[in-house]
Order: C-alpha cells, then structure tokens, then sequence
C-alpha cells in the first residue's frame, strides 16, 4: 500500500478503510529504516495512526502542519516525497534529521528545540488571515514540550486573538489523563459534532446582547465539561477542548479531524499515543529506544558499544565526578532541563534522589532556580546542553552574573554534534558566555583536565562553565584525587619555533599532529576567561605567527579573545584565528564537519601555510 503513496494526495486519494493498512506498511518502513541505519525511534512509531490521520483530513502543504522538535516527523517525511531517501536520514548528503524547509515545502517549520510548534503556527495563522488566505495551521506538540512555558504564552496568546489554529497535544506518556474510555470518547465524538457547533454558534448569537448571560452560559459549559473531560485548563485559556481520543485508531481520528476542522477559532486536541507502538521493546523501553543505533530488529538488541575504563565520554566523565563530589560536599545539587540521560545524571539521580532537580524542558527556569539555591547557600550544578543553554542568556546575566552567584554549568554537546545537525550544534558558547561579566570559562583537552576543572569550578564564588564536545575523550584515564587548577593559567604542551598552536578545547589530537610536522609551539589554553595574558605576552614575542585553534564560532570566540589583547598591548605579532565560520553546518559524522570547514590537521597545515605565503 505505501509504495502507492508518493505525496499525500495519493493519500488522500484512498478510501478511509484503506487506511489501516497504510499505517502498518508505515510502521513497517519506519521499523525497517531505523534498525538500519539508527536514528530517533519510538516517538515517531508513537505518531503514525497521528501522522496519516492529518495528511489525509488536510490539504498539506497548503495546509501548515508543524511539528514540534521533529523527532515524531519521520512517518511524516516518508509520506511528503521522501519515501525512497528515508534510509539517508541524518547522513551526510541525506535528509535532515528534523523537518527542513529547505529540504520540502510540506516542512513548514524548521525545528530541533522543543516547545516551539505553537507560536510558529500561531504566526502562519495570523499571516493568512492578514493576507485573506483560508488555510489551516495546525502544531502538533508532545506532553514533554509542554511543560515549556513558551508553550503556554503561544496558547494564551492564541486565544486572545481568537486565532484559526488547531493545536493537537499528542500525550504519549499519558502525563494528562489516562481516561481513553467509550464515555470519553462519545463526550469528544458529541462535543466535535457539527450540530453542537451549530448550537454554540446559535447561542453566542442569542446571548450577544445579554452579556451576563454569556457569561454564565459559557462558565456553565466549562464547569459541565471539566466534570468529565480533563480540558479545562485550556478551555479557561479560550481553546476547544477535543479528547482526550485514542491516538492508534486512525478512523476515529479522521472523524474527529473532519468534524473540527471546519471550526474558525482556537481549537484543542488531546491525543493519547504510546511511544513505541507496535515493537515491544520501545513499548516496554521507550527511553532506551527514543534514539538508537543500528539494531537487530528481530530481537531488538542494541549492540552494546566496547568500553573501556580508557575510553569514557565526556559525558561519564562528569557523571562520574559529579557523585563523587557530591559525597565530599552536601551542598551540592544538580539541576537538569531533561536531559537526565543525555548529560550524564543518571547514576547521581539514584544516589542522590534529593539533591537531583530535573525541571523538565524549561532552560530559564533551570538557571534562576539555581540561582535562588545559590543565595541560599547551596552549590548547583547545572547540566545542560550548550545548544539548549543559548535559551537562558537572559537568566545567565541577570540573575546568574549580575549577582556574582556560585553556579557551575556544566556545558555538554560543545562545537559540532554530527547527525543532530545545526539545531543541536554548540558553536557559540564561547562567544556569549565570554562577554558577560564575572564569568570563568574553562575547556578541557582530555578527560582527566576535565574532571579537574569541574573540581576547580566548584570551588569558586562565581558562576564558571565548564564546556566540553558529544562523544569520547582521547584516551587518558582520570585521576581520582581532586587537584584545582590555578585560574586563568594556560599550559605548555611542547616547545617549537616560529609558530605557536594556542589550543582551546577539545582538538587536541588534531592540533598534536599539526604542532610535530610544523615543529610548532603548542600550548593548552584550558581559560578562555580569564585569559593567561602573562604566557600571550611570552610567546608574542618569540614567535611570528600565533594560530587559535577552537571548535566555537571564529566571531567573537576565543581567537577574538586574543586578538582583543594583543591589540590592547600593541603586539606585532601575526595572528592567525581558525574555528567554526559564519555558516550552519547540516548534519554528518562530526569528522566530516570538521574537514568540511579546514578543522582537520590537514586543513589546519593548509590554511597557516597559506597565510604564511600571503604575508611574506
């Protein structure tokens, strides 16, 4: 039945009964590409009945459907043209791992942060009625993106201008309501019927001119309602509330579709999914199976990857250091936006149950909460994302900075991430942490210099980032034995001639290599904040070219860091800087990324050589 379907008028072109069978053939294709090739799992098995329902009821991508995040896009993407690509998703020259407007016109929103569906389609409506287009926006949100308050101003928002929108909470952790029942189900089916919308236009009419009647019209429906469907809440918020309904009965969500489409004003649909629907395993390990390598798809084994006590992540670097230092100081606690797993907190939770704050998916609110412990006398540790950290600049000045507070950020996903691609890349950090007063900015080139300035950073009375890179270290085994770092003391690697390798951060197998065949200087920076201006003013001046080397932005980093106090000291010295360019890298193994933008040895030779040509 799918390969009939290239776009979704081929969709809609079947019968509703067909339907059924379209979803097992997309379930199937999604199964079969993801146990191939890896990629973001069970949520999308969770959103298919969801995503052929919509496809068939709209006339996308007339029609504006959003999907929030996008890692529930997949199915979506395989029924808009992209059937026979789906296996290069998140590969190098393949498709994006999120929806992509440069990548289809049925993307109507580039995404990779959470909780942004709303306000986004909430802007296309406003758009088409500016214009006098009569089109549908239509957000699909998960539970999780909901506990964002930015969720909750594009609601309010919404309503107050009474805007033409369907908002569909898909609740695939059935964090609302777990009543999917026949009297639930008939109330939605009677509440999205043609004849009670009729009603309730026919008396918004009647009562027009008695506006206390109104009023008690309306507060009667509501309270009537919330007696028996878990919707008030968006109901006081001005929304028509639908559900909650069964999110893997395709049919009944056409009916449903059909019959609320038509409504001219904000409209609320509860979808209650499963992530994982229809294989076990992610059923049973929906966390385990959100995003997976290549798997065995008949016994749903992940091959787990070798370890050894050599090879730890950075990642488990700082887990590893954050249960160890919160044995040695009970003032310590851990502050996550929900990435529990993904930043390494999965053992501390365990341990340390009641000094482990994970404040769901609410950056702003991770950072002030910490800053509020802080003046208490606490020691927070916050783990975040750099991508994910860019959403709380304001908290970092104003109530982290402004008031000098001892909070350690624990930045994880530094410099280029691979596959996530540009949403998820961390390339600025340097550049907006750097320019805010009282802040200290570390970068470990191993594993072991990083649990030593996590150390180092807790110890300080001021808020102070730690930022490291996604994946594994280079093979050096962490000393137990906590040892601080003097602050702003940079570290000679090796002695060379003529050129000096300034390294910040985490390339440095890459910057060994060029160092030996250029018999290059190279020294460890390890400070972006406060810079060692003692050792820049030495090697100023016994050598002629000072190359930084950073995998952050080159606008504003670290490299701008050094030019600003070389011009300051009036050295003569040249200056080369190398690090991400004004660009945005799509998704590929993060070797690639670098080669692609000279971040290689190879490129790195090339470009100083170049330079030292062009300024003979």
């Amino acid at each position: 039945m799918l390969e009939q379907i290239n776009f979704p008028e081929d969709l809609r072109a079947l019968d509703k009964e067909q339907l059924p069978a379209v979803c097992d053939d997309l379930r199937a294709k999604l199964l079969e590409t993801v146990s191939d090739i890896g990629g973001h799992f069970a949520a999308g098995l969770g959103t298919i009945e969801l995503t052929v329902a919509l496809h068939y009821v709209f006339n996308t991508p007339d029609d504006r459907l959003v999907w929030d995040v996008g890692h529930q896009a997949y199915g979506h993407k395989i029924l808009t043209g992209r059937r026979d690509e789906i296996g290069s998703i998140r590969q190098k020259d393949g498709l994006a791992p999120f929806p992509h407007r440069e990548e289809s016109e049925y993307d109507a929103f580039g995404v990779g942060h959470s909780s942004t569906s709303i306000s986004a389609a909430l802007g296309m409506a406003l758009a088409a009625k500016q214009r006098g287009i009569e089109r549908e926006a239509i957000a699909v949100i998960g539970d999780g993106a909901m506990t964002a308050g930015m969720a909750y101003e594009a609601l309010n928002h919404a309503a107050d201008l009474d805007a033409n929108m369907l908002v569909v909470l898909n609740d695939n952790e059935m964090s609302i309501s777990p009543n999917v029942g026949g009297l639930s189900k008939y109330l939605t089916r009677l509440l999205s019927s043609r004849f009670y919308s009729n009603m309730r236009k026919s008396s918004k009419k009647v009562l027009s001119n008695t506006p206390m009647m109104k009023r008690f019209a309306r507060r009667a429906e509501e309270h009537t309602k919330g007696m028996l469907l878990p919707g008030t809440l968006f109901e006081e918020m001005g929304f028509i509330y639908f559900g909650p309904i069964d999110g893997h009965d395709v049919l009944e969500l056409v009916k449903i579709l059909e019959n609320i489409k038509d409504l001219k004003e904000p409209k609320f649909l509860h979808v209650v999914t499963q992530k994982g629907k229809g294989y076990p395993p992610a059923e049973d390990d929906p966390c385990g199976y959100h995003a997976v390598p290549v798997f065995d798809l008949n016994t749903g084994v992940i091959p787990k990857k070798e370890s050894q006590p050599s090879s730890l992540s950075y990642t488990e670097v700082f887990g590893e250091w954050l249960c160890d230092m919160a044995a040695e100081d009970e003032r310590l606690v851990a502050i996550t936006p929900a990435m529990r797993e993904g930043s390494g907190l999965v053992e501390f939770s365990k341990q340390y149950p009641d000094r482990y704050y994970d404040v769901a998916i609410a950056e702003q609110h991770a950072v002030t909460l910490a800053a509020g412990m802080a003046c208490e006398g606490l020691k927070p540790v916050v783990a975040i994302y750099s991508t994910f950290l860019q959403r709380a600049y304001d908290q970092l000045i104003h109530d982290t900075a402004l008031q000098n507070l001892p909070i350690v950020f624990a930045i994880d996903r530094a410099g280029l991430v691979g596959a996530d691609g540009a949403t998820h890349s961390g390339n600025y950090d340097y550049s907006y942490l750097r320019c805010i007063p009282n802040m200290i900015i570390m970068a470990p080139v191993d594993e072991n210099e990083c649990r030593q300035m996590l150390y180092t950073a807790f110890l300080q009375d001021s808020p102070t980032a730690v930022r490291y890179p996604r994946g594994k270290g280079v093979g050096i085994i962490p000393e137990k034995q906590f040892k601080a770092l003097e602050i702003g003391k940079a570290k000679r690697i090796q002695q060379g001639k003529r050129i000096a390798i300034l390294l910040f951060g985490s390339l440095l197998n890459t910057a060994t290599v060029v160092a030996d065949k250029l018999g290059a200087s190279l020294i460890n920076m390890r400070f972006i904040k406060p810079l060692d201006n003692t050792l820049l003013t030495e090697i100023s001046k016994d050598h002629d070219l000072l190359v930084t080397l950073e995998d952050n932005a080159v606008q504003g980093g670290a490299g701008s860091a050094v030019n600003e106090f070389l011009l300051k000291t009036k050295a003569t010295v040249k200056i080369l800087n190398l690090g991400i360019p004004d660009l945005y890298l799509e998704h590929a193994e993060r070797e690639d990324q670098l080669a692609s933008i000279g971040l290689d040895s190879e490129g790195i030779i090339q470009s100083i050589q170049q330079f030292l040509l062009t300024r003979k």
